[in-house]
């Protein structure tokens, strides 16, 4: 059980604390209502560019990382589709450090072009060297647009075209700031050695003069059921064949996003999962094979990836994929298997809370979605699942019409393969 505390400033921000005396250490994590998905489509990646940003200074810190290091703090942050998360770890009796930087950048970055130009340089030669020169890195920039035809989920965090970010103004990246990095559209929590009323009286500080923004109303185009099978075929050099199927499935908050979660362990958590056991091990199809689900906050995808062997072709690669996928849509599920992976489950959620920076990004989130409690409410709804959900999650799901594939193709040569 995580004990949470709340307070929300006048300026819309919210604010959860998790006191924890178990660690001298704290963790202050800001997450921002802004991802890929609030991009316009002939201007993406530029979530993933303020992650960069936002470490190149603020209006009144010319540097964030040289004060946050001499009080003995690290920081990071990541992007997605849905997020942008900032989070920073110190020695709590040095905790207002982190508050006086955060709010310096939430209130005005250090808009300059040389930051922008060294900042988009950066994540350009990433869009490089991740997605365009490394094997099978273009896949997400494939299969996104197979999946999704409307909804900005089609392009990936980094964006779907470097000429974005090449092009990307002064104006644009401002603009963009204003709209999204606002009080009234962020979470701040807090997890560790510290006092919640302590917290609160620092906020209302660091944070309390930073004006409410215009955040824009989210209105995203709603993607239309997938009507019949997508497939897409490509060849490159690369070291084996690489099978990638999506399905769309729900929301994050939706409640069968938990059925859904366990169906995947169910597939491919471990050596003892389904995908594992029989095309991995026993028919040696694969060299490995995985079953997941993006868990979006709009509706997203449940997807089974997997690397052949050598010698084996796609065709008999993707139909032992689909008699596996058929099975757990028509069999019915022992007990003992679906107990196996629900205690998996529950020991990696109770694990994962020893973590307070865990704790931390986990409220914010949490926080994020609706109430931050509900975190403690997970593990019942894991234990809550039946052994009929599964199958019938399975069968919902695992429809030729409802899949988009990509078969990525090795190739040695021109023309070999």
């Amino acid at each position: 059980m995580i004990e949470i505390y709340k307070h929300v400033l006048p300026n819309g921000l919210r604010i959860v604390v998790h006191p924890d005396i178990t660690t001298p250490l704290a963790a202050v994590n800001l997450i921002y209502d802004v991802g890929a998905r609030d991009e316009e489509p002939d201007r993406t990646g530029f979530a993933h560019l303020f992650e960069h940003l936002m470490f190149g200074g603020s209006k009144n810190v010319p540097s964030y990382d040289e004060p946050l290091q001499r009080v003995g703090g690290e920081n990071n942050a990541w992007t997605s589709n849905d997020f942008t998360n900032y989070y920073v770890t110190l020695p709590a009796n040095n905790i207002e450090t982190a508050f006086w930087l955060e709010s310096d950048r939430m209130l005005e970055l250090n808009f300059t072009p040389k930051n922008l130009e060294v900042q988009s340089k950066v994540v350009i030669e990433e869009f490089k060297q991740r997605y365009l020169n490394q094997p099978y890195g273009d896949v997400p920039l494939l299969t996104r647009p197979l999946a999704y035809k409307v909804h900005p989920y089609l392009w990936p965090t980094i964006g779907k075209d470097i000429a974005h970010i090449e092009q990307a103004t002064m104006d644009d990246v401002k603009s963009f700031f204003y709209k999204h990095y606002a009080p009234n559209n962020a979470v701040l929590a807090v997890a560790g050695n510290v006092k919640p009323e302590a917290i609160f009286r620092l906020a209302e500080r660091w944070f309390g003069g930073i004006p409410r923004r215009e955040v824009p109303l989210r209105s995203l185009p709603v993607e239309p059921a997938q009507t019949e099978a997508r497939e897409l075929t490509v060849e490159r050099r690369v070291p084996a064949d690489f099978l990638h199927i999506n399905f769309h499935t729900g929301k994050r908050c939706d409640p069968d996003f938990y059925i859904n979660d366990l169906l995947s362990d169910l597939l491919s958590n471990g050596p003892s999962s389904r995908l594992f056991q029989s095309l991995v091990k026993e028919n040696q199809l694969f060299s490995d094979i995985n079953a997941f689900i993006s868990g979006d906050i709009d509706p997203g995808l449940f997807s089974v990836t997997g690397r052949l062997m050598p010698g084996v072709s796609i065709g008999r690669a993707e139909a032992a994929v689909w008699k596996e996928l058929e099975a757990i849509s028509t069999e019915k599920i022992a007990d003992r298997e679906l107990q196996k992976v629900k205690n998996k489950v529950e020991s990696n959620l109770v694990f994962s809370e020893i973590s307070f920076l865990n704790k931390a990004m986990n409220m914010a989130q949490y926080e994020l979605m609706g109430d931050a409690n509900d975190i403690n409410n997970e593990i019942e709804q894991y234990r809550a699942i039946s052994t009929q959900q599964i199958p019938e999650a399975a069968a919902s799901i695992f429809r030729k019409e409802n899949s988009s594939t990509l078969r990525y193709l090795a190739v040695n040569g021109p023309g070999e393969k």
